[in-house]
């Protein structure tokens, strides 16, 4: 009879955190694969746990997958956890994840405390649509790309930040979305000295030009729509005629105008009888 794959949250930084579920669970596993075995030890110890540990990390990962993914089918009970928060989320375990779900071993989500979610509660910026986006990537075109991309995104971003990175990231993100764009810097979440940076993208470069120390986390304000200029009627009108003239129809003249300027059809359709000087209805 198989086993299963418990991903195991644990605490971002205070102890308290760690939900009575998941306790139980690290002291039943017969493994706990974690990130750091050290770091991973001491909390072991304080739930009372002598479940036996093994490291899993982005350089071994894959070379330990199929032993792994064989224990449980073999009636392993295995707990993957990382050093804080939630595995797989800018952490390892996705490739084991992936091979558990293709042997169609039971994977089990043991929710617990999420930077993510702490860092955007306590932004005070929109949370009914969210993007979270990791780490941006170090140089060169990858990172580029992705500040344009985060520039126009119009949902709330959340993002992890190195910090020793810090300075650097705040800095392209001022110059890619603009030094007004309002954000939040979350420092030491949970932790003694949590501190939470409320102001624009340019305020936080200039905070963090000196250093930050501490586990970072950034919420974004999404861009705001683009503002549409008014367009009168003659030239909502002169616009539906010259597609025509180069063989649209009237009717999808009308749609393909009405969509560009975030017009209703009908007053497009308004626009082009009256030029024409055709009766309406």
């Amino acid at each position: 009879m198989s086993g299963t794959l418990s991903v195991v949250a644990t605490p971002i930084g205070n102890l308290g955190d760690l939900s009575g579920r998941a306790a139980d669970v690290l002291r039943a596993a017969d493994l706990v694969l974690a990130e750091d075995t050290r770091h991973t030890g001491r909390l072991l110890a304080h739930v009372g746990s002598s479940s036996p540990q093994r490291s899993l990390h982005e350089h071994n990962e894959r070379e330990r997958v199929d032993e792994v993914v064989d224990r449980i089918r073999a009636g392993a009970h295995v707990a993957l956890v990382t050093d804080a928060g939630t595995p797989l989320v800018s952490d390892p375990g996705l490739l084991l994840v992936r091979a558990c779900i293709a042997a169609d071993v039971p994977v089990v989500p043991v929710p617990g405390a999420s930077a993510v979610l702490a860092a955007l509660v306590a932004s005070g910026l929109p949370t009914d649509r969210v993007a979270f986006d990791g780490f941006l990537p170090r140089r060169g075109g990858a990172r580029s790309r992705r500040l344009a991309e985060l520039a126009d995104e119009p949902r709330t971003v959340v993002l992890f930040v190195a910090p020793h990175r810090a300075a650097a990231d705040l800095a392209d993100l001022a110059a890619a979305c603009g030094e007004d764009r309002p954000a939040v810097l979350c420092r030491e979440l949970t932790k003694l000295h949590e501190d939470v940076r409320r102001g624009t993208l340019g305020a936080l470069r200039d905070g963090a030009a000196d250093g930050v120390r501490g586990e970072l986390t950034l919420v974004i304000a999404g861009a705001p729509p683009a503002e549409v200029a008014p367009v009168d009627d003659a030239t909502v009108a002169a616009a539906v005629e010259a597609l025509v003239t180069d063989g649209w129809s009237t009717r999808d003249a009308v749609d393909r105008v009405a969509t560009e300027h975030g017009l209703r059809r009908r007053a497009v359709y308004a626009a082009v009888t009256d030029r024409r000087g055709t009766p309406r209805g």
